[in-house]
This record gives C-alpha cells, sequence and structure tokens, in this order.
C-alpha cells in the first residue's frame, strides 16, 4: 500500500533543510524527527517513536540511516517503507573513536565552524559539488545553529552504535539503498552489502553524487523516494 505518512530522519548536524526538496514533492504528511535530544540511539529512537504517527514510510540519511536501524528493531511493525541513503550498517571504527572525542573537545572549544568547513568539501560532496555555496552554506548554517552540544551527543550516538548488519536480513517491508558514488565516508560497497541483505531491497548508486546525495542531486533522490512510497 502507498505510504500514509513519511518520517524523514536528518543526517548528523542536520535538521529539515537536508530534505528541503523531498519535503516539497512528497504529498502526503511529513514529519522530520528531531535527533538532538539524546546521546544514544536507543532512546533516541524511543523519543522519535514517541513523537511519530502509528505507521509510517522512512527515510534516514547517513546518521538518520543509523538511527532507521535502530526503529525498525524497536517498532518495525509501524514501519511500511524504508529508504536508507549514504549510511552503514557496521558499528563505529575503533579508530575512529579517539578522532570523535577530538572533534568533541573542538567543538566544545569554540571551533565547530572550522570543524565543519575543513571536513566539509572533501569528505561530503562530490568534486563538481565542492565549490557549491548554496549547499556549503545551507550545511554550514544547519551545523552551527545545532551548536556543540547537539555535536557532542550525535558524535557519542554515533560512536557506540550497535552493528546494524545482523539486523538487515528482518527487513520486510519496500526498501531502496541509495548513495552517491562519490561517498568517501559511506561508500559504495556499504550500499552493496546492505541491498543485498535486505530482501527484496533496490540499489541506487548516483553518479556524480557524495555523501549528501538529498541535496546533491535532489531530484533524483526525490524521484527514488516516490516511487518507493507508491508501492
Amino acid at each position: 500500500m502507498p505510504a500514509e505518512n513519511v518520517l524523514l530522519l536528518p543526517g548528523m548536524m542536520c535538521d529539515e533543510r537536508l530534505w528541503s526538496h523531498q519535503i516539497a514533492a512528497i504529498d502526503v504528511p511529513v514529519y522530520v524527527a528531531d535527533m538532538s535530544q539524546s546521546d544514544n540511539l536507543a532512546e533516541m529512537a524511543a523519543q522519535v517513536l514517541a513523537a511519530a504517527p502509528s505507521s509510517f514510510a522512512m527515510a534516514g540519511l547517513s546518521m538518520g540511516g543509523l538511527l532507521a536501524f535502530e526503529i525498525w528493531r524497536q517498532a518495525p511493525q509501524r514501519v511500511t517503507h524504508l529508504a536508507l541513503l549514504d549510511t552503514n550498517a557496521h558499528p563505529d571504527a575503533p579508530d575512529r573513536r579517539s578522532i570523535r572525542f577530538e572533534q568533541i573537545e573542538a567543538a566544545a572549544s569554540g571551533k565547530l565552524r572550522e570543524l565543519a568547513i575543513e571536513s566539509l568539501k572533501p569528505m561530503y560532496l562530490a568534486e563538481k559539488n565542492r565549490d557549491d555555496d548554496a549547499i556549503l552554506g545551507t550545511v554550514l548554517d544547519m551545523a552551527l545553529e545545532l551548536g556543540p552540544d547537539v555535536f557532542e551527543r550525535q558524535s557519542l550516538a554515533v560512536m557506540n552504535r550497535p552493528d546494524s548488519v545482523p539486523t538487515l536480513s528482518s527487513i520486510t517491508c519496500p526498501t531502496v539503498v541509495i548513495c552517491g558514488r562519490e561517498d568517501a565516508i559511506c561508500p559504495v560497497r556499504f550500499h552493496e552489502l546492505m541491498a543485498s541483505e535486505i530482501p527484496g531491497a533496490d540499489l541506487v548508486v548516483i553518479d556524480d553524487c557524495g555523501h549528501l546525495s538529498s541535496m546533491e542531486e535532489p531530484e533524483i533522490v526525490t524521484r527514488e523516494l516516490l516511487r518507493l512510497f507508491a508501492k
């Protein structure tokens, strides 16, 4: 059955602006999760579920995908459709812990802007989008408005996430896995694994696109989400 409600889960240090193009095109009620209040995914999922409609199609990008796995584990019967974008079913790599703690300390000491700018172009965007002022400005605005406290909470939630690979085979709703071919944070092979393990999942790899597919190639992402939600 077609989706009657849509729940969108933003990436780390992002808000509804990550999904602007998609929100404008979706013709059923859209809810954007508040992922700023907790430092662990289990509690975050419970908070989102408490505010969400009784059933919903769900799309999560990056950290939003991590949260989507946790929402599925807690309330699979409420999820009608699932889109996983530029995300990762694996637990955080051990060598990332020290880096994340350094970043938390830097953000707390007033260097969130520098952190965002330093990582944004080389890590998050496809080569052709690295001088796109509209994308860069929006991403920086979202990060600075959420601020260092949210950065710390979300960093801890990402760092301590469980392994979601065993969850994949349990996902039974219509699912699409979408990623940018130039995603340096969550490479294509992560998405190939997810699509192969989730029964019946479709895989969409977008050329000339990095980690922020919903902003870098919004028309393609919107088209794929609408196709999924119509099932």
